[in-house]
């Protein structure tokens, strides 16, 4: 037996499951309600059998005492197996001399930190100084005596060299010190203490560990205002999160976490009572923050301050923030970073503004109600940046409505999910009251920009930029398609037209495509057979314009298989342009019952008739191309 079976099967599930979970005897198994999410049903199984346990309601996970016990804290598979294996008194196998002596450092590094909170809040608490502080803390923050106490909130002395004497003469020698991030080395040689005059505000790791510290200028023109610990065994600013030692518990009890900018914030929404709160301290919020909390939740909202920095914040890297952000804020929650962790850690990532002039503390401390609204009127990180992007602004100018929609689209096509996409695509169409077809020319405009097969909005731009794998979608593969085959074979234009007014369809136009290079090119091809001067293929190379020679060029170098009998090429053709008259109609329908749903909601009937036509109309033409689709294809 492995020593982890061994911990298994020392521990009783029933009773582990106990401890968090009020139980009732079913049959040969246990029911109660899930812990992990909110219910009125118990779907919470636990198997003292097989030693298991699933939720059959919304969480829909399961598995052994290991796993109860990594998503219940937190924890990760080995620091769950070594809290079992301690509860089950079973020795797990030692540790290599390099984990023992490296466990060891830090274990020291972490005891010499919780000395240092306790000489910090003794200042604090005791020296003339600290009287100051603590009534700035009392009167300004608002915060009690026992939340102080609490959350260990000390002062640092105006002394080069008050903290490091005193760990000296306690037997710390200065390596250790510098190696704990507690003193920064002279020019001169020696060290001076890093921290002076300033708030301290002990930092832990999520398990309640000391990792370092964040300090706080008493005066506006002592800088920088917050200074953390540097770099070390123990502290990655990148890798910790404030307040999460505490907040752990009530972020999976209310399956969701609130993250604030700043220290004192998390303290004094935590003092109102809102203790699922967490900061990044004051830095953009990293991929591995964002999986930390997910150990605990998926839904993350962001609580962003009222100022340029914090209501642009997520806006960071976009153009229009890049000119309006004041650079000296630190603070910057990039947009597609954002929706970036969103799509690849499965997280539902959302934003709530402050009031105007009030930071999260404030709002916490006038009406709690208020902030309880403000997060649960949370909006997604596109939907933010739509509405951050237009206070101030005329929606009704059409430059506005264009300079918001260049910059909203980018961020949509970073969503990886086509429903999505088309969602918010609706949503940005309805916000500057745009038919959604406008927005989509305006997509791919934005697009060509920067990808092959679309033109250039300055012809210098298009020369040697090659497309990456997975870039094109599929409108845009089919466009390419037959664009291609009838640049080739332009003669097949007739034939297809002729195919589809057999079935009841309109000839090919200008409108089957939806990127306007290619109904250039494919304006292009019936040219060239409406004219008598040259060859069909022979016009077409000689009139391409400037902008698109190039893209013509490797669009002729991709291969391209013809069957031997043109037949053939023809019905894939076919098959081709219907699949992409599909494509537009669905996109119409969606768009159509979008727009419908408002119209009813707002009491508009007139509308409500019109978009209910359009619906109807856009079914029938859907109908007969799906029966021309089951034609050219053999089906009944």
């Amino acid at each position: 037996m492995s020593q982890i079976d061994e911990v298994k099967a020392r521990i009783d599930i029933v009773e582990l499951v106990s401890e968090s979970v009020k139980l009732r005897r079913s049959g040969r198994n246990y029911s109660g309600l899930c812990p992990f999410h909110q219910e009125k049903t118990p779907s919470f199984i636990v198997s003292p059998e097989r030693g298991s346990w699933r939720c059959f309601g919304q969480c829909a996970e399961g598995g052994d005492v290991i796993s109860f016990v990594m998503k219940k804290e937190g924890w990760d598979f080995g620091e769950a197996l070594r809290y079992l294996a301690n509860r089950a008194g079973v020795e797990l196998q030692p540790y290599s001399p390099q984990q023992v002596e490296e466990k060891e450092e830090h274990d020291n590094l972490r005891d010499l930190l919780e000395k240092v909170v306790t000489f910090f809040q003794h200042q604090l608490m005791n020296s003339p100084a600290g009287q100051q502080v603590l009534q700035y803390l009392k009167e300004k923050r608002s915060l009690k005596t026992e939340t102080i106490e609490m959350w260990g909130l000390g002062f640092a002395p105006p002394s080069w060299d008050a903290l490091s004497s005193y760990l000296v003469k306690a037997g710390h020698p200065m390596e250790e010190l510098n190696a704990a991030g507690l003193v920064s080395p002279r020019d001169s040689g020696g060290f001076y203490d890093r921290f002076r005059n300033r708030i301290m505000i002990p930092i832990r790791d999520e398990r309640g560990r000391m990792a370092g510290f964040g300090a706080r200028s008493l005066t506006a023109d002592e800088m920088p205002k917050f200074l953390n610990s540097p770099d070390t065994a123990l502290f990655s600013k990148s890798h910790l999160l404030y307040g999460l030692d505490r907040a752990r518990k009530p972020v999976r009890t209310s399956d969701q976490v609130v993250i604030v900018e700043g220290y004192f914030d998390v303290i004094g929404v935590h003092q109102a009572g809102f203790e699922n709160v967490v900061s990044p301290m004051g830095t953009s919020l990293t991929e591995d923050q964002v999986r930390l909390l997910k150990r605990f939740t998926r839904r993350l909202v962001l609580a962003l301050d009222p100022d340029a920095a914090g209501q642009n914040a997520v806006l960071r890297g976009l153009e229009a923030a890049r000119q309006s952000l004041d650079v000296s804020q630190e603070i910057g929650f990039d947009a597609h970073g954002l929706l970036r962790h969103e799509a690849r850690l499965q997280a539902d990532l959302r934003v709530a503004s402050m009031p105007e002039g009030m930071d999260p503390d404030e709002v916490v401390a006038r009406d709690p109600s208020q902030w309880v609204e403000l997060i649960k009127n949370a909006q997604p990180v596109v939907v933010h940046v739509m509405q951050t992007l237009a206070v101030g602004k005329d929606l009704h100018d059409a430059r506005v409505k264009s300079e918001i929609a260049s910059q909203v689209l980018p961020l949509i096509d970073d969503l990886p999910s086509a429903i999505e996409r088309d969602t918010y695509l609706q949503k940005l169409a309805r916000f500057l009251h745009l038919d959604e077809r406008a927005l989509m020319e305006k997509r791919a405009s934005n697009s060509r920009r920067v990808k092959p097969g679309r033109r250039q909005a300055d012809p210098e731009q298009q020369a040697g930029v090659t497309a990456k794998p997975g870039d094109e979608s599929p409108a845009f593969l089919m466009e390419q398609h037959c664009v291609n085959v009838l640049m080739r074979r332009p003669w097949l234009l007739y034939r297809l037209d002729r195919k589809l007014q057999e079935v009841s369809l309109s000839r090919m136009g200008i409108e089957d495509f939806g990127y306007t290079d290619y109904r250039e090119l494919f304006e292009l091809v019936r040219q060239s057979l409406e004219q008598d001067d040259s060859q069909p293929e022979q016009y077409i190379t000689a009139h391409v314009p400037d902008v698109l020679k190039h893209q013509v060029d490797v669009l002729l170098a991709k291969p391209l298989e013809f069957d031997s009998l043109e037949e053939r090429d023809l019905e894939k053709l076919v098959n081709t342009i219907l699949k992409m008259r599909r494509l537009i109609i669905d996109e119409d329908i969606n768009q159509s019952r979008f727009l419908l749903d408002d119209a009813m909601q707002q009491g508009d009937s007139q509308s409500e008739i019109a978009y209910k036509e359009r619906v109807n109309q856009t079914l029938k033409t859907r109908r007969t191309l799906d029966q021309a689709s089951r034609r050219f294809s053999g089906r009944p």
